[in-house]
């Protein structure tokens, strides 16, 4: 187990993923891998997406963003890009982060998340800004 995963599962990773049933499978700055359940996690039938797919997204990019960021520096702006493939009616949802840009005050990563099935639901881009480290 990484010592980032042990971060993660000791700190929590927030009320909300717990809540959501969210379970971080692999934790670094560099790459998140995490799932989540998708019953109760829906919008309403007719709308294009399930919303278990946005929030295991910005759950991911979250934690990634607060690992590279570490300890000593604030996130102070996030924005979301996503495109929403295919709805996520049933079981489970799983996503990978990976990160594009790891800066001093600059992090983006690109999310793919699949059903069971290995079928794309969606994609993201989350960019987050972080506050500098002061001296």
């Amino acid at each position: 187990m990484s010592d980032f995963l042990k971060i993660v599962q000791e700190r929590g990773s927030g009320a909300l993923d717990k809540k959501m049933g969210i379970e971080i499978l692999e934790a670094s700055p560099e790459r998140m891998v995490g799932r989540m359940p998708v019953e109760g996690n829906t919008q309403p039938i007719g709308l294009l997406h399930g919303g278990a797919n946005v929030v295991l997204a910005e759950s991911l990019g979250s934690i990634g963003t607060q690992l590279h960021a570490g300890p000593n520096r604030k996130i102070v702006g996030v924005d979301i890009n996503a495109t929403h493939h295919k709805s996520a009616m049933s079981g489970y949802v799983t996503g990978v982060a990976t990160a594009v840009t790891l800066g001093k005050t600059l992090c983006c990563y690109e999310i793919e998340i699949t059903n069971e099935k290995g079928e794309r639901t969606c994609s993201a881009r989350i960019t987050c800004m972080i506050l500098a480290e002061r001296n």
